[in-house]
């Protein structure tokens, strides 16, 4: 059976709500999990993502592919984050998204209609959306301010600060694309950065 400990202790850590051992229960019943392989996609463009994942182990990359055929990179997933498209999972309408596991990733999934359910028998479950809401929010905000107005340098010394642990687990060339900007920019401000 799988482990849901990491995601107990996440619901009780983002809610400050301890989860009694039937609520724990609740959620053992409702949830399921699923093993993906690196490379593997979770969601596909043009898919409905009918479940959100919680990253047990592992790491994901959310990306859209443009009419060139170029990857952006839009968000990273690793260990106790979730991964999705939230916007198809709330709407149900078809993904404009990829997400892809960029290494062997252990999920736990939940659909909306659990989510919901959850959410309103289970005070931790609530309290922990709210607080994934306003962080996504906050992340979501952060991020559209550095695309409009900070240099490629600054957005960089951003990423290294806030998400220094992304800087050992992703590729350059995929970092360049979640800053935006070439990998030869990439190259020249992180040799600018060691001098």
């Amino acid at each position: 059976m799988a482990d849901f400990n990491p995601l107990f202790d996440y619901i009780e850590r983002k809610s400050k709500v301890t989860l009694p051992e039937d609520e724990r229960n609740l959620i053992l019943n409702k949830l399921k999990t699923k093993k993906l392989r690196k490379r593997q996609f979770f969601l596909q463009e043009g898919d409905v993502c009918k479940y959100m994942g919680f990253i047990v182990k592992g790491a994901t990359r959310m990306f859209a592919v443009d009419e060139k055929g170029h990857e952006h990179i839009l968000h990273f997933g690793l260990e106790e984050w979730w991964v999705g498209d939230y916007e198809s999972f709330y709407l149900l309408t078809p993904s404009k998204y990829y997400v892809e596991a960029l290494e062997d990733a252990d999920l736990i999934l939940i659909t909306n209609e659990q989510l919901q359910e959850l959410a309103r028998t289970t005070k931790a479950v609530a309290a922990m959306l709210d607080s994934l809401n306003q962080g996504a929010t906050i992340a979501n905000n952060k991020r559209m301010r550095a695309a409009i107005s900070l240099t490629a340098e600054e957005r960089y010394e951003d990423l290294a600060k806030t998400y220094p642990h992304f800087l050992q687990r992703f590729p350059q060339n995929m970092i360049a694309s979640y800053l935006g900007i070439s990998p030869e920019t990439l190259s020249r401000i992180r040799k600018a950065a060691v001098k």
